[in-house]
């Protein structure tokens, strides 16, 4: 076979480290006896990864392999997958549990890419396996067509209930700020007014990033102050960041706050990067953990759906919600691993453990919250619009009382089923990364609102 292969990665993630991954999974593939063909270097924007791909045009491979080496999004993979009519396969690698920083972020690339191409109904194959282990097996089903990510089926609608009919009249009527377009290559982020409205009753107004970005400018030094002091209480290490990038944040909470008053909305979508880094010089993601604490929801990369999960999810746990990627799934350890850089709801802090402040740890600006999860049953909500196909995403799992995985707010579950088969059922549902968690057992209302909205289901 004349394999063709294209690594893609970020230079925001920890380079090095990637390219000593990129050369295992090399030496993997050298190893499986086919001709390789393409860059075996890795392609950090997309003038590269079109030159890769007409390489691969030009030497007429069989089979076309994206190595998910970092995080990237899914705009490059959705272009691949157009480009060829033979086999596309992803391989997405998995990094240790170091408490520091996600070091590539490898598998929310894969969970990106496998949505997208969900939506443009591109059949592909799947590997999320570390390069220097047994993969030998693993590689060889892959390029015979033996583990494609094929497409779940959904349940029939379940019965209302009146505790989900509660639910869903909690959050008709009620108003969603999308500040800022989602990022280019997220499609996981995307929404119709129109659609969301029929659905929910809920109501969307686009507002601008710098309209934010303004009150925040413009927010009494007052207000700043207070959150200041609020901030101190809360959070250790705070006199460590850059005083000036700090107040620019927590400024962000006050103009936050401002638009929910002026606007009455009751959850916001927030295109958080780059801008906020780049255009403002602060993070937006502690005041998300703020606002969230206070059972105002905040939905990463203008997420409008995400924003929806937790309304949904808040209303059925009456308790704050923490709007999360997975990250890694440890079929031997059995073990899960939720994360975001900042922004979990303080209540959710393992009571052991000291909340920190910290910066982001790409863009190197304060203010996030750092802590482990706490303990506890939890449940897994996405009203997921994979497939083409609004629908609701369910599970329940049982947080560990585990050392911090990663950097930001991070815990470590066991799904009730296996790691492995969640893990494949993820990539077949084609689940959008985002995923509200919220802890205690609320499928039972969460079906029955399922019921009330007209949702199929899908048990995870």
């Amino acid at each position: 076979m004349k394999l063709g292969i294209l690594p893609l990665g970020r230079p925001t993630f920890d380079v090095p480290f990637a390219e000593e991954n990129l050369s295992g999974m090399l030496l993997a593939l050298d190893a499986t006896g086919h001709e390789i063909v393409g860059p075996r270097e890795l392609l950090f924007d997309e003038e590269a990864t079109r030159d890769g791909i007409e390489t691969l045009k030009a030497a007429d491979v069989d089979h076309v392999m994206i190595l998910q080496v970092t995080f990237t999004d899914a705009s490059m993979t959705v272009t691949i997958g157009a480009a060829f009519d033979v086999p596309l396969s992803i391989w997405s690698i998995p990094e240790p549990r170091l408490g520091d920083r996600l070091r590539l972020n490898s598998f929310c690339g894969l969970n990106l890419a496998s949505h997208a191409l969900g939506l443009n109904y591109r059949e592909f194959g799947w590997l999320y396996a570390d390069p220097t282990g047994d993969v030998a097996g693993d590689l060889a089903a892959m390029l015979a067509g033996e583990r494609m990510a094929g497409k779940l089926a959904l349940s029939d609608v379940p019965e209302t209930t009146d505790a989900g009919r509660a639910i869903a009249q909690a959050v008709h009527g009620q108003r969603i700020a999308r500040i800022g377009e989602h990022p280019v290559g997220f499609d996981t982020c995307a929404y119709d007014k129109a659609a969301m409205r029929d659905l929910s009753g809920v109501e969307v107004d686009e507002l601008a990033l710098e309209d934010l970005f303004n009150l925040a400018k413009a927010a009494p030094a007052e207000e700043a102050a207070a959150l200041r002091a609020q901030a101190d209480e809360e959070l250790t290490g705070l006199d460590e960041v850059d005083p000036e990038e700090l107040d620019r944040s927590l400024r962000l909470k006050v103009g936050l706050d401002a638009l929910k008053h002026k606007g009455g909305y009751s959850a916001f979508a927030i295109r958080c990067w780059p801008e906020t880094f780049t255009e403002y010089g602060g993070a937006v993601c502690g005041p998300a953990a703020m606002m969230g604490e206070a059972r105002v929801p905040c939905a990463c990369e203008a997420d409008v759906y995400g924003a929806l999960t937790q309304m949904v999810l808040a209303a059925a746990a009456d308790a704050p919600v923490f709007l999360t990627d997975l990250v890694d799934m440890d079929g031997q350890d059995n073990t899960g691993v939720v994360w975001h850089c900042g922004q979990a709801p303080l209540s959710m802090i393992d009571p052991d453990a000291k909340a920190e402040a910290t910066i982001h740890t790409n863009r190197k600006q304060p203010l996030l919250y750092q802590f482990p999860l706490k303990a506890g049953e939890v449940t897994l909500m996405r009203i997921s619009q994979a497939h083409g196909r609004p629908h609701m995403v369910l599970s329940k799992a049982e947080m560990l009382k585990r050392p911090m995985s990663f950097t930001g707010t991070s815990g470590v579950l066991r799904f009730e089923r296996g790691a492995e088969q969640v893990l494949a059922d993820i990539i077949a549902s084609g689940l959008e990364h985002h995923m509200a968690l919220a802890y205690g057992d609320h499928r039972a209302a969460l079906r029955g609102a399922a019921g009330a909205m007209g949702l199929p289901l899908l048990e995870i």
